[in-house]
């Protein structure tokens, strides 16, 4: 099975230095096997058309139009993450290149040959969305335009390298294309954070400064171009599009290119769960052929159920993830929720602060739609939705392949029955997402707290209780797990030890939250404590190695997160103080969240691991980039 999380070591133990960016192996798969948008039926049409008459337009029965980056004068690269020129394979030093520089920026293509007007030749995906629980129409790629497929020669992996803020495209409806600097540091940051806590995510490659590109938001801001990757940008938008439009064929098209191109091939995909109801959550098996029926009369699984369930499990696993990390997307849109089960398409996201599960980053999410408390049942949501597009072909069960159906469709008599069998087996992937999701929330809770095993008990007295004692006394979710890492339970015999110890989680300022009191803080943290040494007692044993244990924390417990007031302040820094090392060092600190030290000053590393300044808690932003 593809692999679901990135675990950033592209070169699997071995020894390979990488290569150059043009050395890299392309492939234009996407392209070629789905069809483009009839104004542009080649590259060459596209290419020859004056970049400025390419304008947003409804495209129908096309999952793509081939289109180049606007032109980027004198582009200023500001920064490259390692780790992805490691996943990538791309050599150490490729970055101070010209060729490098004028790459990400959009200004060379590789893979085209201009004079013979052939080769591989970029492009923007179609695709529409439910945003905020309504329809919004056609969306795409407004101001995303994807080079290239490139895999690694060490890994094996396919990503695909692509450009936000790189100029108009068809999709970009009443937009400009562009990107403001702004934003774009935000998601380059938080791309590679997510991706070293091993939360899956799409990535980034380099951030780079337009300086001649002035842009248009509240107010006017500088341009910048995210180069950025990902094993697939295809979202369940890409589905409700077709749907919309009653483009049956496409959907057919479309679920094979991801089984075949996307995933690692039909067989790869997840044989009927032999499980039932909160069971559903553990592992299944694979190897199911292409052509066969798994289940009983009413929920028979074809292959396009099981293309589904693979969809939906690894979606689970992630927004476990975010749970357990306390990242809040902002706008899960179905237009922003990946069929590989990415973080994708940041804009006002943030890690909490305080732990309050009804915050949300988007200051225009008034109805708390997409808070942090609601982001997996908004993710089922989504989901939802992308069975009814997949409806016909998971209904359809035994006779998926039929030629009267494949052909025709649905016939009048068979309606019913089809319904019924999308339903209950839609229903059923939903319970198989629940289940799924609270299997890897508990293992990676019980991870970050210390424990070798789960048991029921733990969810109710460990994970629920310090949750609302998180909430009740206002503190900060990821700092509480790492200074609990720092904590010996052999500290921790008396009561009065526990309440000393308590204090190390209030905020510098001191007790908070309505009602508590110094003394009511600690007796509730204290009481928690007792708990939770009982428990790592009887996982690690009475005479515990303590030091071994909080090595492991450690790793798990990250002592560096990106939160929203380290951004803001990054990005004044960058932006108005002209800045630049800044950048580098963040990015830095947060590839490796798990260090005690990065070897930078010491006192500034402490500021930004350290208590969030009171009035920068809980901060919001807009959708606008």
């Amino acid at each position: 099975m593809a692999a679901h999380l990135s675990n950033g070591n592209a070169s699997n133990g071995t020894s390979y230095a990488g290569t150059s960016l043009a050395d890299l192996p392309k492939s234009w798969t996407f392209t070629s096997s789905l069809p483009p948008d009839s104004k542009f039926p080649t590259p060459a049409a596209s290419h020859k058309t004056p970049r400025e008459d390419i304008e947003p337009r409804q495209v129908k029965s096309a999952l793509f139009t081939w289109v180049r980056p606007e032109e980027a004068k004198e582009p200023e690269l500001l920064s490259v993450s390692p780790a992805a020129m490691k996943d990538l394979g791309i050599k150490e030093g490729e970055e101070k290149t010209e060729e490098f520089k004028q790459t990400v920026a959009g200004n060379k293509l590789l893979g085209w040959d201009s004079e013979k007007e052939e080769g591989g030749y970029p492009w923007a995906q179609c695709y529409g969305g439910w945003q905020f629980g309504s329809w919004a129409g056609q969306l795409g790629d407004g101001r995303a335009i994807s080079l290239f497929e490139t895999t690694n020669p060490s890994s094996k992996t396919r990503y695909e390298l692509q450009l936000k803020g790189a100029g108009i495209t068809p999709y970009s409806r009443f937009a400009d294309g562009k990107a403001v600097l702004r934003s774009s540091i935000r998601e380059f940051v938080v791309s590679e954070a997510l991706n070293a806590l091993r939360i899956p995510t799409t990535r980034a490659l380099s951030l780079t400064l337009l300086p001649h590109s002035k842009v248009r938001r509240e107010t006017l801001e500088p341009g910048a171009i995210v180069a950025r990757f990902a094993q697939s940008w295809l979202r369940i938008g890409t589905f409700d599009i077709l749907r919309a439009r009653g483009d049956r064929d496409l959907i057919r098209q479309l679920s094979t290119y991801i089984a075949e191109n996307v995933f690692d091939g039909w067989e790869s995909l997840p044989a009927r769960n032999p499980n039932e109801d909160d069971k559903l959550g553990g592992p299944v098996g694979t190897g199911v052929g292409k052509d066969a029926i798994e289940g009983p009369a009413g929920q028979e699984e074809n292959r396009f159920t099981r293309l589904y369930r693979e969809i939906v499990r690894r979606n689970a696993k992630t927004v476990a993830a975010w749970q357990a990390y306390a990242f809040t997307n902002g706008v899960l849109n179905t237009d922003n929720t990946s069929i590989f089960g990415l973080s994708i398409d940041f804009g006002p996201f943030a890690f909490l602060d305080n732990f309050d599960p009804n915050y949300t980053p988007n200051h225009d999410d008034h109805m708390l739609r997409y808070s942090y408390r609601n982001q997996p049942t908004i993710i089922w949501w989504n989901l939802v939705r992308l069975g009814e597009s997949l409806g016909e072909l998971i209904g359809s069960g035994p006779n998926v392949d039929s030629e009267e159906f494949v052909e025709k469709g649905v016939r009048q008599e068979d309606a019913d029955e089809l319904v019924s069998r999308a339903e209950a087996l839609i229903t059923r992937t939903g319970e198989e997402y629940k289940a799924v999701f609270l299997e890897e929330y508990k293992r990676l809770m019980t991870a970050r707290l210390g424990l070798k095993t789960h048991k029921e008990s733990d969810f109710e007295t460990l994970f629920s209780e310090l949750l609302d004692t998180m909430e009740s006394l206002e503190l900060d979710f990821n700092q509480f797990f790492r200074k609990l890492s720092n904590l010996k339970v052999g500290d921790l015999e008396t009561e009065e030890q526990r309440k000393e110890a308590a204090g190390v989680f209030f905020h510098h300022e001191g007790v908070t939250g309505i009602g508590n009191t110094e003394e009511s803080a600690r007796k509730r943290i204290a009481e928690w404590l007792e708990k939770w040494s009982t428990r790592v007692y009887e996982d690690w044993g009475p005479n515990g190695d303590d030091e071994t244990r909080q090595v492991e924390m450690k790793k798990v417990n990250p002592k560096f997160i990106p939160k929203s007031w380290i951004l803001d302040e990054l990005i004044k820094r960058v932006e108005k103080g002209g800045e630049r090392e800044i950048l580098d060092r963040v990015v830095h600190m947060a590839l490796h969240p798990f260090e005690e030290r990065w070897g930078w000053d010491e006192k500034e590393e402490e500021r930004f691991c350290g208590d969030v300044p009171k009035f920068d808690r809980a901060m919001q932003c807009s959708c606008s980039s």
